[in-house]
């Protein structure tokens, strides 16, 4: 081969020698910019507050603890010295007597134990479930692909042994050694997973409101009506729990209450405010209805309202695939939409 035909490396500048340099600008990462915008989410800044003052939270010392670990502690030596004093006037009248009393005391020991450690389980269960919330969304706001496959492979794991769901946890299994980017991963497990549970969630925010409103609208006193809403309240929010896996004790439904509250306190304004006002006085339906049955409608409101903090801060993941439910997507009824109320 000649010296002409021989292939060789040249630079464009020798070529092009009288040439402006060109300066090649730096240009925004599309992707970083929406994991910027995720972190950032109010919403989901919102939930992990409200996990980590109820939930999570995990102070070894406050003086509130302190003080019902007194009088639980004072309670307690007070009920062992009575039983006791019971158990030996029994064995005083009949050792039969005795050994019957001695026997159920340690039946009822047995019982507290065994109502402790499920109180414990329960807790440790809650808690995992929210820590497993947090490190989902922030897997995905960062794309961290080992991390999204180690917490869905965990997220599957947590409805084992729940056979509704073992055809999508079969299909997220299958997926997870498949799929590259982690934020995909997160999203398929979230549709797949989470949209059957949050359609359950959904119906019981549906039907509490429901009854709530109908039976405020008809009750004759206001302290029934309180102690109705208080006891939907309660089950609505242990029932949305049971959904995604909690299970809460007596223990871990204070917390669970603890953590709602908060919700509620933090983001109330946001996702109540703007439905009440634009669908309740810009139709006028206020106006147009009674006082109970605007009461009613308060009512279930503020269930509703209940149930989708209740869902935000008991559901195992983030709401990314899917939009959050507001107000009126869970109980459109209350603002008279009777095309949404049928379907």
């Amino acid at each position: 081969m000649s010296e002409k035909m021989r292939p060789r490396a040249f630079r464009l500048d020798q070529i092009e020698a009288h040439a402006e340099p060109v300066t090649l600008e730096p240009q925004p990462d599309a992707f970083e910019h929406e994991a910027n915008a995720r972190a950032n989410d109010p919403n989901e800044q919102a939930i992990e507050t409200a996990q980590k003052s109820g939930l999570l939270k995990r102070s070894l010392f406050s003086w509130g603890g302190l003080f019902w670990s007194a009088i639980g502690a004072l309670t307690s030596i007070g009920l062992t010295i009575y039983v006791t004093s019971f158990i030996e006037g029994l064995f005083a009248r009949s050792p039969v007597l005795g050994l019957i009393g001695a026997g159920l005391a340690a039946l009822a020991l047995l019982a507290l134990l065994v109502m402790l450690v499920r109180e414990l389980l329960a807790i440790a269960r809650q808690r995992a479930i929210a820590r497993l919330h947090v490190n989902l969304a922030a897997a995905h706001s960062t794309d961290d692909r080992d991390a999204a496959r180690t917490l869905v492979t965990e997220l599957t794991g947590l409805y084992e042994k729940r056979p509704e769901t073992a055809r999508a946890r079969a299909h997220v299994d299958a997926l997870t050694r498949e799929i590259v980017d982690g934020r995909d991963l997160i999203d398929i497990a979230e549709r797949n997973l989470m949209k059957p549970l949050d359609e359950s969630a959904r119906r019981e925010i549906a039907q509490a409101s429901k009854r709530v409103s109908v039976v405020t609208a008809i009750s004759p006193r206001a302290l029934l009506d309180v102690i109705f809403v208080v006891a939907q309240a309660v089950r609505l929010m242990r029932k949305i729990a049971e959904i995604y896996g909690g299970r809460p004790g007596l223990l871990g439904f204070f917390k669970l209450a603890k953590s709602v509250s908060a919700h509620i306190a933090i983001t109330g304004g946001m996702a109540v405010g703007d439905s009440l006002i634009q669908q309740v006085l810009g139709h006028g339906i206020a106006a147009k209805l009674s006082a109970r049955l605007g009461e009613g409608v308060l009512n279930g409101l503020l269930t509703a309202r209940v149930g989708l903090s209740a869902m935000a801060v008991c559901r195992p993941m983030p709401f990314a695939a899917e939009p959050p439910p507001g107000v009126k997507d869970v109980a459109p009824f209350l603002f008279g939409d009777k095309k949404d109320a049928d379907t």
